[in-house]
């Protein structure tokens, strides 16, 4: 589960890293899909959800993750908006990736080292 403090940065316009588990019989293995947050829909219900674009070799790829799924690992904020004019930001789906950085005015999150 997905604490708190991280559930709120969670936002239309964020960068995100998601790490995910699957399970191939009693084998586990970890794998991560990175992106900008496209929209958040229905806070912190039991039915909540974000849904993640990230463009792999030309192809927009998009994965919408239950906010409380089991499979989510960890999640972390590698950036955040300044200034997003929308709450759901699917128009971006047509942009290109220079337009997406101006429109959203992406600032890097500060980590403590």
């Amino acid at each position: 589960m997905i604490p708190e403090e991280i559930l709120r940065k969670i936002k239309s316009g964020a960068t995100i890293r998601v790490f995910e588990t699957s399970h191939d019989g009693d084998k586990a293995r970890m794998s991560k899909f990175e992106g900008l947050v496209l929209s958040r829909k229905h806070g912190s219900e039991s039915g909540a959800s974000f849904t993640v674009r990230q463009t792999i070799a030309g192809v927009g790829v998009e994965k919408v993750y239950p906010v409380h799924a089991p499979i989510i690992a960890k999640v972390e904020i590698l950036s955040s908006p300044k200034k997003v004019s929308r709450s759901k930001l699917y128009y971006l789906r047509t942009r290109s990736r220079k337009e997406v950085r101006q429109q959203t005015q992406i600032v890097p999150e500060k980590t403590a080292a």
